[in-house]
């Protein structure tokens, strides 16, 4: 409950009933006769009232702004069945008139009366100033370095919940949360030296009410790109010809805007591409760097090997050399073709490159002789 200037509460205020009779009644109440809650929270209208002992209540009721204050309706009252209502009187028919509200709404500021019926034909009293009921919600003020930038990495943010009915004291008790959970309390949250994982949703409630959560402030930390990798596609040893895909991660905020893949070409750094995905054609130590507006960072060396590559390049080199070596190979059948040697006897499935060796430096020295 929240009461505004509660500490000047004093029985010897009051303010008075109508009487329908020569009957002096009175209700005490708090000296302003304001009433301040917060939006969600429960709220208490003290409230006590006097009369001679030869009078005996038989009903007692409370209205406010929207129904007539001796004819109803009323929104709660001592026959009333009020389960299901948030309207509850916590009174009696002797002295205490106290009503509570529950779960208070915006809709529910306004002045709320007090009307009581006796015994006697004439013996109904309904008070003429009642009680002022203010309904406020929790605010939050936020306090940065800098109101005209983003919040970013290191920087330093404090929230202050605020509530109206305080005044100029934070003398609330509060609970701090993050994205629903709390973590902390009292009035002011100190973010100092932010970092990505304070991003979030934050807002505040009476600790004694979670219902009465502020609006919700949403603080995203912007950072330079980190946990730059890459990773290769389908592995980082492949057959020749096989397809490699070579993709570039990154977490930032805001998203990296700018990727570029770097290859080491023996003792210079080459640039070959700038998306985040590359398509090598060779195999090769690669790297990648990714930028966004609070800066770069870039991955590791990885090294991508083809199976077989450098045989088939040094094969493709000498083109020339296996057609030298056939022609050879059929002069020596015409010229000597009865003759055996141990290059002619596996002929249908030779292992060429062992064969043409022998025959080539055979084939040389004929040449060199004729």
């Amino acid at each position: 409950m929240q009461r505004c200037n509660n500490a000047n509460f004093n029985p010897k205020h009051f303010y008075t009933l109508i009487p329908f009779s020569n009957i002096y009644v009175s209700v005490t109440s708090s000296a302003s006769q304001d009433i301040c809650a917060v939006k969600g929270s429960s709220v208490v209208i003290p409230c006590s009232f006097y009369y001679p002992k030869n009078l005996r209540v038989m009903r007692v009721m409370w209205g406010d702004k929207r129904a007539h204050v001796i004819d109803g309706p009323f929104i709660s009252e001592s026959e009333m069945n009020e389960s299901g209502t948030r309207f509850e009187y916590i009174g009696n028919k002797q002295h205490n008139c106290s009503f509570k509200i529950h779960n208070v709404e915006n809709n529910d500021t306004g002045k709320y009366v007090f009307r009581f019926i006796t015994d006697t034909e004439k013996g109904k009293y309904t008070g003429t100033t009642g009680s002022t009921l203010k309904v406020v919600d929790l605010n939050v003020l936020v306090t940065k370095p800098n109101e005209n930038r983003a919040t970013k990495e290191g920087d330093s943010v404090n929230l202050t919940c605020i509530n109206d009915c305080d005044g100029d004291h934070l003398s609330s008790a509060f609970t701090w949360f993050n994205n629903g959970e709390p973590i902390n309390e009292g009035p002011v949250l100190y973010l100092s030296t932010m970092s990505s994982t304070d991003s979030g949703n934050y807002s505040c409630s009476l600790k004694t009410h979670t219902g009465t959560a502020s609006r919700v402030i949403n603080i995203h930390v912007e950072y330079g790109p980190k946990n730059t990798s890459v990773s290769v596609r389908p592995s980082m040893e492949v057959e020749a010809g096989t397809n490699i895909t070579l993709i570039c991660s990154s977490h930032a905020n805001p998203p990296v805007e700018d990727y570029t893949w770097f290859k080491i070409d023996e003792s210079h750094v080459l640039d070959v591409g700038h998306q985040p995905v590359l398509f090598p054609a060779n195999g090769g130590q690669y790297f990648c760097s990714a930028t966004n507006k609070h800066g770069s960072e870039i991955s590791s060396v990885v090294t991508v090997k083809v199976k077989g590559k450098l045989i088939f390049t040094h094969l493709s080199l000498f083109p020339g050399m296996f057609h030298s070596l056939f022609i050879c190979f059929r002069l020596k059948k015409r010229r000597t073709r009865a003759q055996e040697t141990n290059c002619e006897e596996d002929s249908e499935n030779a292992v060429y490159v062992t064969m043409n060796v022998c025959d080539a430096k055979q084939s040389k020295g004929r040449s060199q002789g004729e």
